[in-house]
């Protein structure tokens, strides 16, 4: 149900409001937004019970890895945004993790053959070539990841028609991987439905999300924000698709 306060109300609201951390607690009954079929926390808290050492690569602020019942013995994060950084350092006490801030561009700070398992929920982007090296052989590599076109919809409705997606497509990093001496055991694909209720759920998810709109900014586009808003008052909830996709990789 579309929200009756103004859109320069909703739009206030959510561009003041904390994106801190990779929680979407703040869109709670604003939107929504269907989950993968394979229950990626339920696939990593398997692979992290059987685990004697593991890497979580760009943790966000450690909501996904501070839900594992069972952490192995040596447990490191990596985060690249450093608002996030402590952020997932006192959300990952609890399971005895040790966070790195790291340059999301650089190296892996860790030495060869580190960890036998890796995993990384939405990462900015896959350095292949570090990961094979910091697993040890028969480890494992376990990632979902942001697919080709994903919430497409939305873009458009803020950038107008868009070019056929060149990157994220799941083929490319299946390729990526094996170039990098992965052997890909695993990848599955997902098209899922999101729903945005109100212009302020927009607004904070633009402003979170960076990448579906690059240098998003409510002055920028506040003339689509206000033309978005009166589509959903005339129509209801904007749908848009999220594409996901699971990839898993082992260190022969």
């Amino acid at each position: 149900m579309t929200d009756l306060r103004n859109a320069e109300d909703l739009i206030a609201e959510a561009a003041a409001a904390p994106i801190d951390g990779w929680g979407f607690d703040w869109l709670a009954g604003r939107a929504t937004e269907e989950r993968p079929p394979w229950a990626y926390a339920r696939l990593v808290a398997d692979r992290m019970a059987r685990a004697t050492a593991a890497l979580d690569v760009d943790t966000g602020g450690g909501e996904v890895l501070a839900e594992v019942p069972h952490p192995p013995k040596l447990l490191a994060a990596t985060e690249g945004w450093p608002p996030n950084v402590e952020v997932a350092r006192r959300t990952l006490r609890r399971v005895g993790a040790t966070v790195v801030a790291v340059d999301p561009d650089g190296p892996l700070p860790f030495r060869d053959a580190s960890f036998d398992l890796v995993v990384s929920r939405h990462p900015v982007r896959t350095d292949w070539a570090q990961t094979a090296r910091v697993l040890r052989p028969g480890g494992t590599f376990l990632s979902q990841q942001i697919g080709a076109g994903t919430m497409r919809e939305l873009s458009e409705a803020i950038l107008g028609p868009l070019p056929p997606p060149a990157h994220r497509h799941p083929e490319h990093a299946a390729a990526a991987a094996e170039d990098a001496g992965l052997r890909v055991v695993d990848l599955r694909r997902a098209t899922l439905r999101a729903t945005f209720s109100d212009i302020g759920a927009v607004v904070w998810f633009l402003r979170k999300v960076i990448w579906t709109v690059p240098g998003f900014t409510v002055d920028r586009y506040r003339g689509q924000l206000l033309a978005l808003h009166e589509r959903i008052t005339a129509e209801g909830p904007f749908t848009a698709h999220a594409q996901r996709f699971l990839i898993e990789a082992t260190r022969p």
